[in-house]
């Protein structure tokens, strides 16, 4: 069941266009004024001191807020292994190409900054509209950095269905090179701040029961490969094995090749 959602609209800085429309799309509650009393484990969308946040009431967690200049996404950017990566690998960066990558499963856009970095266009999905709302938020923040700026314009966020999109792709017979798939669960990563942003998210979201019918239709609409993200002990995607695999410690590639980069 997923957890009832607030927003905290004192201080909001959107604008009261952006703030109807997230409300219309969200099915949320706006709370204007005062120190409301949100019931308890309420999930709660507004501004803090950094940018726009998603918490649990009652808890004294941090807010999840995505942010593509210090924090863990600029240690990657950093230190990350550059085209050295697996990531990099998976997608074919190492092949001497920067594709164009279309990746179906926002999240909270980390994978998608790294590509972005390394100098790929990103087509960044999400159909959640509070994620989208995060992403959106770190992705304007991003922009105004000097350091980053370049990066996050290199991605292009759209909040709609995944399965739609590529399906309408494909019947507009557009392409993309490579479709990046990174389900959200099953859990991956046992870090405590991993642990917190996704059950913060499956009680947003709900479970994620439909990601198998993601297989296909990036089968058909990707040009070279498609790339899924897993956990290391994870079955395949679909129940399709992939052309082959980059193992890691904690996560795994499986990489569908359709043909070789040019």
């Amino acid at each position: 069941m997923k957890a009832p959602l607030f927003i905290d609209a004192r201080d909001w800085p959107l604008g009261k266009d952006r703030l109807h429309s997230l409300v219309e799309a969200t099915g949320a509650e706006p709370v204007p004024s005062g120190k409301p009393a949100f019931p308890e484990g309420a999930m709660i969308l507004g501004y803090t001191s950094v940018g726009l946040g998603l918490w649990r009431s009652g808890t004294r967690e941090s807010p999840v807020i995505v942010d593509f200049v210090g924090g863990k996404a600029g240690h990657r950017r950093r230190f990350g292994g550059g085209k050295g990566q697996d990531i990099a690998k998976a997608v074919g960066l190492n092949k001497g190409v920067k594709p164009s990558v279309l990746d179906a499963t926002g999240g909270l856009g980390r994978d998608a900054f790294v590509l972005a970095s390394l100098g790929c266009q990103v087509t960044l999905i999400e159909r959640s509209p509070v994620i989208a709302a995060l992403l959106d938020d770190g992705l304007q923040r991003a922009a105004l950095n000097a350091e980053v700026g370049e990066i996050a314009d290199r991605i292009h966020l759209q909040h709609a269905d995944s399965v739609e999109t590529m399906e309408s792709m494909k019947n507009r017979r557009q392409t993309v090179d490579v479709v990046y798939l990174d389900p959200m669960f099953p859990h991956r990563d046992k870090s405590a701040l991993v642990k917190k942003e996704m059950r913060l998210f499956q009680d947003l979201v709900g479970a994620d029961m439909d990601s198998d019918g993601l297989l296909q239709p990036a089968l058909d609409l990707a040009e070279y490969r498609v790339v899924v993200k897993r956990p290391r002990k994870a079955p395949d995607l679909g129940d399709q094995e992939p052309t082959y695999r980059l193992e890691g410690k904690s996560c795994r590639y499986d990489i569908h090749a359709l043909k070789g980069f040019a």
